[in-house]
């Protein structure tokens, strides 16, 4: 098998949604991780609107892989082809076109063009990233159409909330607090056990024992992609029942006095869950409350403890 020899690949799914909503869900590459599960984290590299590139973080078959691409996006054929500048081994290219065509003013069909070559002839290579290219496409169109088609009936299971806080101490100590999570165990009372990875710097896997306040303990796993003293953006991969979607933003800006440290979450609740976790008469309301508490009261408690951490050393600075 010579290696540069190009593949190509298709998949495709019938979505109860009209086409221009789902054209504008594809285009809208930012928001890719709470709507494709294989998608981390969306970066833009240029914002100036003539060549749009961003930088992707994706899980492929459980590794985490990262690229750079561009996207020409075609409204009046609902047609968006992307194509990677900078593509993770074994791949030397990937072009991938996502087209979406009507059926009728509710229904339509999203298609996955893929055509890549690779850096090797390797068949054991080769087989990996045709059986990852076919799980992740399978995979994002499947969710596609079951995120958007519950969205249609149900469209309050998403929403966002964010808890902030001002520091008088350095921002790199508030910025190391929440990076270094491996000791959390030690600096976080509602946090029983900690397992943290980091096989590519800046880029890690962290699964966590967390208690709640009945002193239950649930297992989550998150992929984070740091970004030194600027921002930490994770999306949780193993959830809390009445999730379906988490994904998250530690935030850090210098002010005069100090730093402000922001946690931003974005969620979608599993309407399924909501009765077997919450009672026999909890609402969707009831639910969208129940994870703003839950959720905001352990970002808010990270965040505290990441305060009292800087301000000491601050402190201590000072005392020097």
């Amino acid at each position: 098998m010579p290696a540069q020899q190009t593949y190509e690949s298709e998949h495709s799914v019938r979505v109860l949604a009209p086409a221009r909503t789902l054209f504008d869900i594809v285009t809208d590459v930012v928001n890719w991780p709470r709507v494709l599960p294989p998608m981390v984290h969306v970066e833009p590299l240029t914002d100036d609107g003539s060549d749009p590139a961003f930088q992707v973080w994706a899980t492929a078959k459980d590794e985490i892989r990262s690229w750079v691409s561009g996207h020409e996006a075609d409204r009046d054929r609902l047609v968006v082809a992307f194509r990677q500048r900078i593509s993770p081994p074994p791949l030397a290219s990937m072009n991938s076109v996502w087209s979406v065509d009507r059926v009728s003013d509710e229904e339509s069909v999203v298609r996955i063009h893929h055509e890549f070559r690779l850096l090797t002839d390797d068949p054991a290579a080769t087989r990996w990233i045709r059986q990852a290219i076919h799980h992740n496409s399978e995979h994002e169109l499947h969710a596609l159409k079951e995120g958007v088609e519950r969205a249609g009936r149900q469209p309050d299971l998403a929403f966002s909330f964010e808890d902030g806080i001002e520091v008088s101490g350095a921002l790199e100590d508030v910025y190391d607090f929440v990076r270094d999570a491996g000791e959390w165990p030690t600096r976080l009372p509602h946090v029983a056990r900690v397992d943290l990875r980091e096989t590519t710097r800046d880029v890690q896997v962290l699964e966590m024992d967390t208690r709640a306040v009945d002193g239950s303990t649930h297992t989550t796993r998150s992929v984070r992609v740091c970004f030194p003293h600027e921002k930490i953006v994770y999306k949780q991969q193993v959830l809390p029942w009445l999730l379906t979607v988490h994904t998250g933003q530690w935030l850090f800006t210098r002010t005069a006095a100090g730093v402000s440290a922001t946690s931003r979450h974005t969620v979608v609740i599993n309407p399924d869950a909501v009765t077997p976790v919450l009672g026999q008469d909890a609402t969707l309301a009831d639910a969208r409350a129940f994870v703003r508490r839950a959720v905001g009261a352990n970002s808010a408690a990270t965040l505290q403890h990441a305060k009292e951490y800087a301000e000491r050393r601050a402190g201590l600075r000072v005392a020097r």
